[in-house]
């Protein structure tokens, strides 16, 4: 069974992308929509990566920077929400996805960190 992280990632990075395409096509916003792309979509990548970690030490590193990533990811959409980008409906919707990723990323990272000293 795959990796329930890996899952969410990927469906929120897809959902960054149409997001930007939107932002770009729809509101003519090219700046805030290229930041949110990369953050959004650095979550997944973040944790893909971590599959072939070398060590325990880079596997936490790389998880830690994906939660980095995904918790700047959430400021992108709030700032896109309070300036009008977003309305509260769409911002929902994202938001309760990125926000149980970051939750995710916590436990992950905690649990891995607990097994490192061990």
């Amino acid at each position: 069974m795959e990796n329930i992280l890996k899952i969410k990632s990927y469906e929120f990075a897809i959902r960054i992308v149409k997001l930007s395409q939107f932002l770009n096509k729809e509101k003519k916003e090219r700046v805030l929509s290229k930041q949110i792309l990369r953050s959004g979509t650095a979550v997944g990548a973040l944790i893909r990566e971590a599959e072939f970690d070398q060590s325990k030490a880079d596997f936490i590193a790389k998880m830690s920077i994906a939660l980095k990533e995904a918790n700047e990811t959430s400021y992108w959409l709030s700032l896109l929400k309070d300036t009008g980008y977003l309305t509260l409906e769409q911002f929902n919707s994202i938001e309760n996805e990125i926000t149980e990723l970051i939750k995710l990323l916590i436990s992950t990272v905690k649990t891995a960190k607990k097994n490192i000293i061990k």
